[in-house]
């Protein structure tokens, strides 16, 4: 039996975001894409977050700092609030939500606005305003 997937959208992994991480499919929307990354993050999966990272951002990060902050946090849940554009035939998009993450033995929320585009037909993320 799977387990539910990391993304909280009550799915098992295997019908969620494991073929995004695996290769296999593509994040229709920008929301499919940070839901992704939200168990990237969680799976420690730093190749996907470099990869869906649009290329213009990606000489910006450091491997092997974001392979100890993903070994570093627990992420616990996600709940999206609002996305304005990112649907299948937009080329752009943003996704507010907020991620609740263990931290250092703290609970954290985290509260984000990720921008989205696409780069050659698939979603790549921007950048995004934080609460920190």
């Amino acid at each position: 039996m799977s387990r539910l997937c990391p993304c909280t959208s009550g799915l098992v992994i295997d019908k969620c975001c494991a073929p995004y991480l695996k290769g296999q499919r593509l994040p229709e929307t920008a929301q499919a894409l940070m839901r992704s990354r939200f168990t990237a993050y969680a799976e420690s999966r730093v190749d996907y977050l470099i990869q869906t990272t649009a290329e213009a951002k990606r000489q910006e990060i450091d491997p092997e700092e974001l392979r100890r902050y993903c070994i570093n946090i627990r992420c616990i849940s996600l709940k999206v609030l609002k996305t304005e554009l990112g649907g299948k035939n937009d080329e752009t998009g943003t996704v507010l939500f907020h991620a609740s993450l263990q931290m250092n033995k703290r609970r954290v929320l985290h509260r984000e606005l990720s921008e989205f585009i696409k780069e050659d037909g698939k979603w790549m993320y921007v950048s995004g305003e934080t609460n920190e």
